[in-house]
């Protein structure tokens, strides 16, 4: 094989040659025709001379006239049987004469003989066949005559074919000049191909290793195709500095979308994600109502329905804007007591942005700090009256029976363990929004974490008939601390096992990740709590009933350090009503 059959060298040549065999296949096609024809044609004439010349003793004897065709036997002398055959033949077809058979009289009709058929119609006929008359191979010719046909005939044998035979000669010196063609067009192939096999092994290069180094000292033959070669490589380079360019812009561009505190998505003219962070996501499900991970979902939710009709619109009008008159729609958008403020950007080339802010985070903020220290004092003073009251009984009452002094002590004692987790929660809380980056980052096993969780709490489980679907995969790793996810899962559970009911389920699912986050959901069936409670549910000692949950034991504090953990570690977190009943809490976790 000269070369590998996908190369350019191996097409070339394997073309060119292709077409100079077929003109040499042609040459020799024709030569050959040629001279068959021109050796059939000197036969041809021998034996007209032979069909004339028996006419003319047919003429000069009056054999017709006399009917006395046997005279024709002296023919015989100067026309041997053996060699050659004379048959004189009527327009009937009837045979007249034969000098190879003695008995002609008797032969069949020969009208139907295809060399007769011809010379009646023409005036002559060749045919090469076998005689059914003498079982041998003739080349006939016959001449049609005013009264009479005449057929010649050669025996087609050895010697009429040697005779036939196109001389080999010139064959071998077409065969010659092939195989000489042969290698003068590989050379002509190597030559063209040289440009283009270096092309090649460049555009492999690139494919293979991206970006590569040009070898200066590469050459090109100073022809179309090397312009052409060094112009693609002088592209290469300059498209080379160009993307590294861009790869700069866009990474700074990504990282400065991924420390934005509001949602922002790209998306083409036929509404498909180009680029969003992880804030988005996290706003478009809190908005929608709806888990996805379809990020083009939002458009047909009903709170972007404005969106999306202005959107429409604006690519319907076809018109061209200029950078600083950018079609754009803001407008705000408040769910579950979150207030979140929308806008939209269409660009030039019918692209769009989508960005939005979450509002309600400095009001919030404002509320809760107003709060905070009069609800702390509340929150202790509970406890402590408690703790006072039960002691002040025991020491005002000396003859109090011992059983009756038991009761009070033991109430105190459970009254100053809760003011111990109050403190220890508040601490905690302190801890978390102070001096997170205290917190040692390691490898979590989700799982691992919620099964613990789930432990704590296995005997109010059981007592409960709670079913728990624990939904995370083995390989779900977080990078945070494990005690403080420990205590969100903790916290969660509690959540669900105190207030909401028996014979509920409680499930934990992940329903979307990206580069950064895993984004979970823990959610139960129970009763759920009311849309007035939902945008509260994290603050510190917000409780929807604070009767029951001082009657639970509950600080107040489980959700709001739910939050702030979550919250340390650069996540979100959201509560919300399920449609089908129940509570569920939406959150992200660091990959």
């Amino acid at each position: 094989m000269l070369f590998d059959k996908k190369t350019i060298k191996w097409k070339l040549f394997f073309y060119y040659l292709l077409l100079f065999g077929i003109f040499t296949f042609s040459i020799i096609l024709y030569q050959n025709q040629r001279e068959h024809h021109y050796r059939i044609g000197e036969i041809e004439t021998n034996l007209n001379d032979y069909t004339d010349l028996t006419n003319r003793y047919i003429e000069h004897h009056a054999i017709f006239k006399e009917k006395a065709f046997s005279k024709l036997d002296s023919l015989k002398i100067l026309l041997p049987p053996t060699k050659v055959r004379i048959s004189v033949i009527s327009h009937e077809g009837i045979v007249l004469y034969d000098n190879t058979k003695t008995e002609y009289t008797s032969m069949e009709n020969h009208k139907e003989r295809p060399e007769i058929i011809q010379a009646l119609k023409e005036g002559f006929g060749e045919n090469i066949r076998l005689s059914a008359t003498t079982n041998k191979k003739y080349i006939y010719y016959a001449k049609s005559y005013p009264k009479y046909i005449i057929r010649a005939a050669f025996v087609y044998d050895t010697q009429i074919k040697s005779f036939l035979k196109v001389d080999t000669a010139f064959i071998l010196f077409l065969i010659f000049l092939f195989i000489a063609f042969g290698f003068l067009l590989r050379y002509i192939a190597n030559h063209i191909a040289d440009s283009i096999t270096k092309l090649k092994d460049f555009a492999v290069q690139v494919r293979s290793k991206g970006n590569i180094n040009i070898n200066e000292d590469t050459r090109f033959p100073n022809d179309e195709l090397g312009f052409i070669s060094r112009e693609i490589i002088l592209l290469y380079k300059q498209l080379r500095k160009t993307k590294t360019e861009l790869m700069l812009e866009k990474e700074k561009l990504i990282s400065h979308l991924y420390v934005l505190n509001e949602g922002v998505g790209f998306f083409s003219a036929d509404k498909k994600a180009i680029l969003n962070n992880s804030h988005f996501i996290f706003y478009i499900n809190i908005i929608s109502e709806e888990t996805t991970t379809a990020i083009e979902n939002l458009f047909q939710a009903e709170e972007f329905g404005e969106v999306n009709k202005f959107i429409d619109q604006t690519i319907a009008e076809n018109t061209t804007y200029q950078l600083n008159e950018l079609p754009r729609i803001e407008y705000s958008v408040q769910k579950d007591k979150f207030h979140f403020h929308i806008q939209c950007i269409i660009f030039p080339d019918k692209s769009f942005e989508i960005l939005i802010a979450d509002q309600t985070q400095l009001m919030r903020r404002s509320i809760m700090k107003q709060q905070i220290t009069s609800n702390i004092s509340h929150e202790l003073k509970t406890p402590i009256s408690s703790v006072k009251g039960y002691l002040e009984t025991v020491l005002n009452n000396p003859d109090l029976e011992l059983s009756k002094q038991h009761y009070f002590i033991e109430k105190a004692y459970n009254q100053s363990e809760r003011l111990t987790q109050l403190v220890n929660d508040i601490s905690l809380l302190n801890k978390i929004e102070e001096y997170s980056e205290l917190y040692v980052r390691e490898k979590v096993h989700v799982k691992k974490a919620i099964n613990e969780a789930i432990e704590s709490f296995s005997d109010l489980i059981k007592q409960k008939n709670i079913q728990v679907e624990n939904l995370i995969g083995e390989d779900i790793i977080i990078n945070a601390n494990h005690s403080l996810i420990f205590s969100v899962f903790r916290n969660l559970m509690e959540n669900s096992v105190n207030y909401a009911g028996d014979n509920i389920t409680i499930s934990i699912i992940k329903y979307h990740e990206d580069n950064s986050f895993h984004y979970l959901s823990f959610s139960d069936n129970g009763p759920g709590v009311d849309e007035e409670h939902l945008s509260r549910l994290f603050e510190r000692f917000y409780r929807v009933d604070s009767g029951r949950s001082r009657k639970e034991g509950g600080t107040g504090l489980g959700l709001a350090i739910v939050k702030n953990a979550i919250i340390s570690f650069k996540g979100e977190i959201s509560a919300r009503k399920k449609k089908d009943g129940g509570l569920e809490f939406l959150f992200s976790l660091p990959r």
